[in-house]
C-alpha cells in the first residue's frame, strides 16, 4: 500500500505561480512512477506531468514549458512547480503513484484556484 499526501493548492492570479508537493509512505520501494492529475469542473480527470524512476518527465500539451514535475527521493517527495498560471489551469489536483501490476493510489486531492 502507498499513501499519498497533497499539499500546496490554493488561490493565484492569473500569471502568477504555485508548487505543489506530495508526500508518499508505506511501500515507497513498489513505486515506478509518480504524476499529477488534475480534474475541473464537469470535466474529466486529466494526466498533466509523470515522472518515472529514472526522472524521465512527461507532460500534457497543454502544460509544457509552464509546469515541472521533480522528485525529492531523499523526502519521498514529488513536486508540481506551476508557472504562468492560468484561469484554464483551475482543478483538483491529485498526486498519483503507480507500482508494479500497474496499480494506481491517489491522494485526496489539493485545490488549486486560478482567478483574478
Amino acid at each position: 500500500q502507498v499513501q499519498l499526501v497533497e499539499s500546496g493548492g490554493g488561490l493565484v492570479h492569473p500569471g502568477g505561480s504555485l508548487r505543489l508537493s506530495c508526500e508518499a509512505s508505506g511501500s515507497i520501494f513498489s513505486i515506478n512512477a509518480m504524476g499529477w492529475y488534475r480534474q475541473a469542473p464537469g470535466k474529466e480527470r486529466e494526466l498533466v506531468a509523470v515522472i518515472t524512476g529514472g526522472d524521465n518527465a512527461n507532460y500534457a500539451d497543454s502544460v509544457k514549458g509552464r509546469i515541472t514535475i521533480s522528485r525529492d527521493n531523499a523526502k519521498n517527495t514529488v513536486y508540481l512547480q506551476m508557472n504562468s498560471l492560468k484561469p484554464e489551469d483551475t482543478a483538483v489536483y491529485y498526486c498519483n503513484a503507480e507500482t508494479h501490476g500497474p496499480t494506481h493510489y491517489w491522494g485526496k486531492g489539493t485545490l488549486v484556484t486560478v482567478s483574478s
